[in-house]
């Protein structure tokens, strides 16, 4: 895989994060989500993932559970070997990554993206830890 053969626009079409102590399937943003990837000709990207049923918040607590139900990154990225994407993240829905690197896993099959992420714990899984498996469908190429 080359960067070329990633440039475009992608929807998303799933994401779950599966648990590695009790290898449960969790629907991160729901059975619907929304979400869309850009990576650019100039090497950059952005990724953007919310749950599909957000309502305005009215108060802390809904306004935590915006917060809870979205994921948003950005920043340069960079292939190593065929199927490794390294994102340097200069912007991001949690302080904790910027300024850091997420490298994801790829897998390309015509116009579907598979993405997964190394094992880690999620900012919103308290005392777990999880692995995403996010499938895209590509929209435009660039």
């Amino acid at each position: 895989m080359t960067p070329e053969d990633l440039f475009g626009t992608w929807t998303l079409i799933s994401h779950q994060f599966v648990t590695l102590e009790t290898d449960e399937r969790r629907e991160m943003f729901g059975a619907d989500p929304l979400g869309t990837l850009v990576l650019t000709p100039d090497h950059r990207m952005i990724a953007f993932i919310t749950a599909n049923d957000r309502k305005p918040a009215v108060d802390d607590a809904s306004t935590a559970a915006l917060y809870k139900s979205m994921l948003v990154y950005s920043g340069p990225f960079r292939l190593e070997a065929p199927d490794q994407l390294v994102t340097t993240v200069e912007m991001a829905w949690h302080p904790a990554w910027v300024g850091g690197e997420q490298a994801r896993t790829l897998a390309l099959e015509g116009d579907i993206l598979s993405i997964m992420t190394p094992v880690m714990a999620h900012p919103t899984i308290a005392g777990q830890t999880a692995r995403g498996v996010l499938r895209w469908r590509r929209l435009s190429r660039f």
